[in-house]
């Protein structure tokens, strides 16, 4: 233990950051040869609990077993390309399924494994409702999960599921494996904002090929001494294809810290940033936020961070202030702000669709937010006025981005429509649903991301989402914009409010906001609600409906950012269940 009272993060026996094979960045056709060349050397991947290496699994042993596994899961004589799912859990196991079934000629579906507030019925509800959509043959999950496994099952055409270990008790037949090829879907990743039905974006090798190639020398510029850290679940595409397929495509060593530790310790991630001399880790805006917020200032001279020379930042909207405070806060300890490279991209792109200059660090764009709302048009301002957005850099090498407006013209620079991406990372669609897959992906090859944004210089910048914009009496309210006025409250912590549109009186829509507050006191959250309403009319013009809810309570996706779509519904519901008694008294 340290001084400071700390665990010290044991890195010793953890597989070592430089490798004894020459560094091939992606240069694969399929994630057999990425595993079969990475397993030639000794890197691999490490994974930690309480502050200590629990396993060190270098790819060549990870082969070794997946290859055995592989042989065992033959003898289930399923077709192939039959789905397997797994409850993915930050651990060896999740690797040696998913490998498996690279080279057994399978499709690896990752499930998510946080029962959330909706507790133990909303879970296995969202299970058997992924295992459906996937069309699973075959499902998997540890001893803690198993339970709610075996529920979600119940009554579907599973060929087999169980724990590991049952697994392990098929028989081995010495067969001729034939790994899936270029034009086979390598997996199945189910995007991070489905409701009701879930969609399972359909990756195929070639196209996640393109993207790690991509992301390793465009985006990354991988090196020899690169060393990764990883918080980010596998069930989520920035974990799976950023935190573990770009990091073997290059034959990297990374440092796994479970999802939940994190969330509980923040720390743990700077402290294994530090012991392991990492250089690579990524994080969602609010994983920043979560450390700058529960660091401790005794910790700060404990870190070395010096080393860290890519701050991946994405998967949802970077408000500017973010990685300031982290940068400001950690720069005693070597963080250098320049190191951060915001980027874009989601799970129907394979992950990546645009990075950020290497050493440019935040570039932030700052718009005339009534221009922005009325005329969809960027118009500059000076820095530190208007409402900030972060540039997140031009797309990859060999993909096209452009901004359309809704009938499909395109756009000129600092306009605002839709962002459309074409390239060879692209999905081949949404696993048995057409219909979805023909409203996102045109026959060219034009992905619609459902994201509204502007180009400038060549780069792209996110504004917010097309389903989310309110309209008030025919004006454009972006709910961020909401958000953000209503979280300047001195009580209240970024992601504690999610705006959305709701039917009004004669239909019209009306702006509301769901706010999380940590206090009944009547008075207090009195004073909250009227200064929240009185901002919102002096800035925007608009009446706003609120509502105070308990802490974690909005919704989230499986990337962590919060569910406007969720909330809207659960506002909704929660209005129609306090009505319902007055309709009757009144009948």
């Amino acid at each position: 233990m340290s001084a400071d009272g700390n665990i010290a993060i044991q890195v010793g026996l953890a597989t070592p950051t430089m490798n004894t094979v020459p560094l091939r960045r992606a240069d694969f056709a399929s994630l057999a040869e990425v595993l079969d060349y990475a397993a030639c050397g000794v890197t691999g991947a490490n994974f930690y609990a309480g502050g200590k290496l629990d396993l060190a699994l270098p790819y060549r042993t990870l082969r070794k077993e997946a290859l055995e596994l592989a042989q065992r899961l033959a003898t289930l004589g399923l077709e192939r390309g039959a789905r397997l799912a797994i409850v993915a859990e930050t651990n060896a196991d999740f690797l040696r399924f998913f490998f498996a079934c690279q080279y057994v000629g399978l499709v690896p579906v990752a499930l998510p494994s946080t029962v959330n507030l909706g507790g133990h019925d909303a879970y296995v509800k969202k299970l058997r409702g992924m295992l459906q959509a996937a069309g699973a043959s075959v499902a998997v999950a540890s001893e803690g999960f198993i339970g709610f496994l075996g529920e979600a099952v119940a009554g579907l055409n599973i060929a087999k599921w169980g724990t590991p270990a049952a697994f392990a008790e098929l028989p081995n037949h010495n067969v001729e494996l034939q790994p899936l090829g270029p034009t086979e879907v390598a997996y199945l990743q189910f995007t991070s904002g489905s409701t009701g039905t879930p969609k399972a974006a359909m990756i195929t090798e070639q196209a996640l090929m393109a993207n790690l190639q991509g992301s390793n020398n465009h985006g990354l510029d991988l090196r020899d001494d690169d060393r990764f850290v990883s918080w980010l679940p596998f069930y989520h595409d920035m974990g799976l294809v950023g935190c573990l397929l770009t990091v073997m495509a290059g034959q990297r060593s990374i440092d796994y810290l479970d999802t939940r530790e994190f969330a509980m310790r923040p720390r743990r991630w700077l402290e294994l940033m530090s012991s392991s001399k990492a250089t690579i880790a990524y994080s969602p805006p609010f994983g920043y936020e979560m450390c700058a917020r529960r660091v401790r200032p005794g910790d700060i001279a404990s870190y070395d961070l010096s080393h860290w020379r890519v701050a991946g930042i994405g998967a949802e909207p970077i408000l500017p202030e973010v990685p300031a405070r982290f940068a400001e806060l950690l720069a005693p300890a070597g963080f250098d702000a320049r190191a951060f490279v915001p980027s874009y991209g989601m799970a129907e792109a394979s992950l990546a669709i645009s990075f950020s200059p290497l050493q440019a660090g935040i570039v932030v764009e700052w718009i005339d937010p009534t221009h922005l709302a009325e005329d969809l048009i960027a118009t500059p301002v000076a820095a530190g006025t208007g409402t900030g957005f972060v540039r997140c850099g031009g797309p990859l090498p060999g993909h096209e981005l452009e901004i359309w407006n809704d009938a499909g013209t395109q756009l000129a620079d600092l306009h605002v429509g839709r962002i459309m991406v074409r390239g060879p990372s692209i999905m081949s669609g949404y696993y048995q649903q057409p219909e979805k897959t023909a409203e996102v992906l045109a026959a060219d090859g034009w992905l619609d991301t459902g994201d509204i944004g502007y180009v400038v210089d060549g780069e792209v910048v996110v504004t917010g989402r097309h389903k989310d914009m309110i309209i008030v009496n025919g004006r454009n309210i972006w709910p961020q914009d909401i958000e953000r006025i209503v979280e300047r409250q001195p009580e209240l912590r970024s992601q504690d409010a999610s705006a959305f549109g709701v039917p009004g009186p004669g239909g019209a829509e009306v702006a509301a906001v769901v706010v999380q507050c940590n206090t009944d006191d009547v008075e207090v959250r009195e004073s909250l609600i009227n200064r929240i309403r009185g901002d919102l009319l002096e800035e925007l013009g608009i009446a706003c409906l609120i509502e105070l809810v308990p802490r974690h309570t909005l919704p989230r996706t499986s990337s962590g950012k919060l569910s406007r779509s969720a909330t809207r519904s659960g506002y909704l519901e929660r209005q129609a269940q306090e009505q319902a008694p007055q309709a009757a008294a009144a009948a």
